[in-house]
């Protein structure tokens, strides 16, 4: 009787083999790479975010601006060419385009995350040498149906799929921030053409009372109490006066074409109907506080976006070192006969599982994510700079829109001096009391006040748009998803 308790086992078939040293090798690759292989943690931004603004009185949190904050100046002329803007910016439709092609793009990485299916159907002839088993020729009919399916396992698909959401984002913030600045570049014009208009108003009656100053003098220098001189310096001032409004009409008609630019139609057609500032008004805006910048900006969101992108580009490159496993189908029919294609021997499949790992790619793959890496870095510095300029452009907002507005007030106290001055002038000079460098003077400060009162106005009015955009302002489309 033969023993058995020292049988050797039975010897392992060598396609089990191979395998099982073909797996070993596989995971014990996977772990020497892993050791060696990057980290792709989520960037810091470390943002300083202030309490309030300097120059923005008490903090306190403020709803952010209206969509159609343009509203505020009171201005039905303004409304209509800001909506106008909105519709036919040739810059926002650019925007609007780019949207599409980055979403077209999200869908195209979007799909390597599913199977692909695929129809094939061919009618092969072919001619056999008489070498092999006869001459002859055949034809072969097949039907084949191929699948195939990349197993995200490490998440590289998905990585590049967030990435392309990410920028189709990103996108979106950029058109708000193209729009956001058409429409404030658009306010602005629109009252640099009135803040124009409004100084030519101006600068016409300084012309008739001059003109009529003018006329007093030469009166009194015919009877002998005025002087040629007297006469001479007021013909000057008449003509200053006279000459100072082309260039004040070329501003109105230069900044008249660059609204139609921004608007999307010829300057031919473009018809402007107010003539001066006064009617409108410069509303109350409140900052509120400097983190409420990072959630109102589409310039600093936009920003963001691009890093969160830029991280999943750098997670995908990371996961690229592992192995990738991809399955692969066909199924189908195939026969030499036509009428038989589609019987049940005719049927045919096939089913396949690859793994590829990369063992030496001369640095290709690290340096990809190198690569990804910088651009992280560069765009997460560029988010830090975004957050800083946000509060950088509101701060210098705040301060244009205070003083502008002590400047105006000023100025308009500044007025009723001068204009009492003036009038008490033309009755003395009626009254032939009075010095006629004084009357020259008193004219003098009288036309200057008026010019700088306008142009203090349109600063203070063009100063408040700017806190607008500096605040994140609002856009139509956003003021249609509200209501």
């Amino acid at each position: 009787m033969k023993s058995t308790e020292h049988r050797n086992p039975r010897p392992m078939p060598i396609a089990r083999a191979t395998s099982f040293w073909r797996g070993a090798a596989i995971v014990v690759l996977a772990a020497m790479l892993g050791g060696c292989i990057p980290n792709a943690d989520v960037p810091n931004p470390a943002l300083d975010v202030p309490a309030s603004y300097r120059a923005g009185g008490s903090a306190h949190e403020a709803p952010p601006p209206k969509a159609d904050w343009w509203t505020g100046f009171r201005s039905a002329e303004l409304d209509r060419l800001m909506l106008a803007t909105a519709t036919s910016n040739f810059d926002i439709a650019v925007a609007v385009a780019r949207i599409v092609q980055a979403d077209a793009a999200a869908r195209v990485v979007g799909a390597t995350l599913l199977p692909s299916f695929a129809a094939n159907d061919t009618v092969t002839k072919s001619l056999s040498p008489a070498i092999n088993f006869g001459a002859g020729t055949r034809t072969l009919y097949a039907s084949l149906f191929n699948a195939s399916y990349v197993v995200d396992f490490w998440g590289k698909n998905r990585a590049a799929y967030e990435a392309a959401i990410a920028t189709s984002n990103s996108r979106r913030y950029d058109r708000d921030t193209v729009a956001l600045t058409a429409l404030s570049s658009a306010a602005v014009t629109y009252f640099a053409v009135l803040g124009a208009r409004e100084r030519i108003n101006n600068a016409r009656e300084d012309l008739k009372a001059a003109t009529h100053i003018l006329k007093l003098i030469q009166d009194r220098a015919k009877f002998g109490t005025a002087t040629a001189l007297n006469v001479a310096q007021q013909e000057a001032l008449v003509d200053n006066v006279r000459a100072s409004i082309p260039p004040l009409q070329q501003i109105a008609d230069q900044n008249i074409a660059a609204l139609a630019l921004l608007l999307g139609e010829p300057p031919q057609r473009l018809r402007i109907a107010a003539t001066s500032l006064a009617h409108l008004r410069v509303p109350r805006i409140a900052p509120g506080l400097p983190s409420q910048i990072l959630l109102q900006r589409p310039d600093v969101q936009s920003a963001e976006a691009q890093l969160s992108s830029a991280h999943a580009n750098l997670v995908s490159a990371r996961a690229a070192f592992f192995p990738q496993i991809q399955l692969t189908g066909t199924g189908g029919f195939e026969s030499l006969a036509l009428k038989s294609l589609f019987a049940p021997q005719s049927g045919l499949y096939s089913v396949a599982a690859g793994l590829t790992q990369p063992i030496f790619d001369s640095g290709a793959l690290l340096g990809a994510f190198d690569a990804q890496k910088a651009a992280q870095d560069a765009l997460l510095a560029g988010y830090r700079k975004a957050v800083t300029s946000a509060f950088s452009d509101v701060e210098k907002a705040l301060i244009a829109l205070r003083d502008t507005g002590r400047q105006e007030a000023l100025l308009q106290k500044s007025l009723v001096a001068s204009r009492k001055a003036y009038d008490l002038a033309e009755e003395q000079l009626r009254a032939g009391t009075i010095d006629y460098v004084t009357l020259l003077q008193t004219q003098q400060t009288l036309f200057t006040t008026l010019d700088s009162l306008s142009q203090a106005r349109l600063a203070h009015f063009q100063a408040a748009v700017t806190l607008y955009q500096a605040l994140g302002g609002g856009v139509p489309w956003r003021m249609r998803d509200d209501s």
